[in-house]
């Protein structure tokens, strides 16, 4: 059973897989733990360094570390299922996040402040604040109601004829004030005709492949 592990880390840190040497602050790690669950879910290896090689655990701190950040500094609490494997007599802890079906999560910084987090590839940034509004408007009992004025037409028609577009380019093109120019993108979010890219660097939206389901 060894196996499994070592064939997940021959993967590689990447944006479903996370590898951790020691937990030593729940607040931080509360951050991989809700990317994951905004994301698409992953795994965390603790007792693996960045480059794979297996260091072990040596305390059941390590768990209770977990526990704490997922409870206390994740809003909502962030559900997870651990086990531990015995690696060539080293011990390795695995937790597994499922994609939480209501989104978002927020963890909880050092100054107090509840803050969205996104994983992208195998780091963890911040979600950008369109996300969050996406998120929280698919939560809405009242649902969207999409009306097809000369902005969202604008929207639509750029993204036929350019491949992405980002949020300072629309409210230029479309001479709206940028939290105008939000709702117009979440409202075609939620429809399904946009989708929204994001890196640690920029945020772009583009047209929705409709094969993507």
């Amino acid at each position: 059973m060894s196996n499994y592990i070592k064939n997940l880390i021959l993967q590689g840190e990447h944006q479903q897989l996370d590898f951790k040497f020691q937990v030593n602050d729940s607040r931080k790690i509360a951050r991989t733990l809700v990317a994951f669950a905004n994301t698409d879910g992953g795994k965390l290896l603790i007792g693996v360094k960045d480059n794979g090689v297996i260091a072990g655990i040596r305390t059941e701190e390590e768990y209770h570390m977990i526990e704490a950040a997922a409870g206390m500094y994740c809003k909502p609490e962030v559900d997870f299922a651990s086990r531990h494997w015995n690696i060539d007599g080293k011990r390795v802890l695995e937790v597994d996040v499922p994609r939480a079906q209501v989104k978002p999560h927020y963890a909880k910084t050092d100054n107090g402040t509840w803050m969205a987090w996104v994983r992208v590839g195998d780091q963890n940034i911040l979600a950008d604040t369109i996300m969050v509004k996406y998120w929280k408007r698919q939560k809405s009992p009242q649902g969207t109601v999409i009306h097809y004025s000369d902005n969202e037409k604008l929207l639509l028609q750029y993204l036929s004829t350019h491949p992405t577009i980002s949020l300072r380019k629309y409210c230029s093109i479309a001479h709206l004030p940028r939290n105008h120019a939000e709702d117009v993108i979440v409202d075609l979010m939620v429809a399904g005709l946009v989708e929204m890219g994001q890196n640690e660097f920029q945020t772009w939206f583009r047209i929705r492949d409709p094969e993507e389901g």
